[in-house]
């Protein structure tokens, strides 16, 4: 009878935990490195570099495929289609310090300069590139007795130039006597253009000076204190252009080189000092909507003149 051969069972080594560990990291008798040998390494090692070259080359593929499909100009959802809406919302300048970033409060001390500075200065920022001039190929001077509507690749110059003399770097945006002008914004969207009131839809709640002069060509912008208080110590207001309009001429924004958000600017000329005043500012047209919670078609500002 033939002998049997087998395999015979080996008695595992007493080892301690330092022991293990060592020879898990190398094994001198299988000639292992953390379990492997070298050529096990060598195989795995060139599996990744090819699995993750392939991976890589995929995700890019995707993200060029991807970018094909998006327009710089032109956003892919627009309007109601879109997560900004079709109704737009206002914007004011200056804006409080960085470092009070959620604050709506526009307070400094006038007759000091370290009290105002500030705030003429980033106004003197923001207006920064509105001096410097628009340029672009489809910038043009726009007319308001005419009409734009089928010229898609325009931009209206803005005349910053025109703008009151009360509400100008020279005279400190009239910060410096307690009088501060705040310039006041519609926000961005593209392709939304303001539609006007008809004469018998006019707005209730519409000021009586834009009802007595409204025209479809312009949009509105109208400031007054929130509460009844406000009311009696916000004093009384300028707007420049007078009466607080905006040119339908520069709507629709279409994202054009060149292009610059027109505004208006109010002037307190009296507000009471050392009295804290809630101002809502809106704007006036057919199709923008006023929700004082949502702030919706208007915008909110406090304002504290030591």
């Amino acid at each position: 009878m033939a002998e049997k051969e087998g395999t015979y069972f080996r008695v595992p080594e007493n080892l301690n935990k330092r022991e293990k560990f060592c020879r898990f990291l190398w094994n001198p008798a299988t000639r292992e490195f953390l379990g492997r040998t070298g050529l096990s390494w060598l195989k795995i090692t060139i599996f990744y570099i090819i699995f993750y070259a392939c991976l890589a080359t995929f995700w890019t593929l995707m993200l060029v495929i991807f970018y094909q499909t998006l327009d710089y100009y032109e956003p892919t959802w627009k309007l109601q289609s879109s997560r900004i809406g079709a109704n737009p919302g206002l914007g004011f300048r200056p804006l409080p310090p960085p470092e009070n970033i959620d604050s709506t409060l526009i307070w400094f001390k006038h007759g000091s300069s370290q009290g105002w500075k500030y705030w003429t200065k980033s106004l003197d920022d923001y207006l920064s590139s509105y001096k410097k001039g628009q340029f672009g190929e489809h910038v043009d001077t726009c007319y308001i007795d005419k009409d734009y509507d089928n010229e898609s690749k325009r931009v209206c110059h803005f005349p910053i130039e025109e703008i009151g003399n009360n509400c100008t770097t020279s005279r400190n945006y009239g910060y410096d006597v307690g009088h501060p002008c705040v310039l006041i914004k519609l926000n961005r969207i593209y392709g939304w253009k303001p539609e006007p009131y008809d004469d018998d839809d006019l707005p209730k709640d519409m000021p009586d000076y834009i009802r007595d002069t409204y025209d479809g060509r312009y949009v509105y912008i109208s400031c007054q204190g929130e509460n009844p208080a406000d009311k009696e110590n916000i004093g009384p207001l300028n707007y420049y252009p007078n009466p607080g309009v905006i040119p339908r001429y520069y709507y629709p924004f279409r994202n054009l080189e060149g292009y610059l958000s027109p505004f208006v600017f109010v002037h307190f000329e009296k507000p009471v000092p050392g009295v804290l005043i809630n101002i809502e500012c809106k704007a006036w047209a057919k199709n923008i909507r006023h929700d004082r919670m949502e702030r919706m078609g208007s915008v909110h500002f406090e304002l504290l003149v030591d």
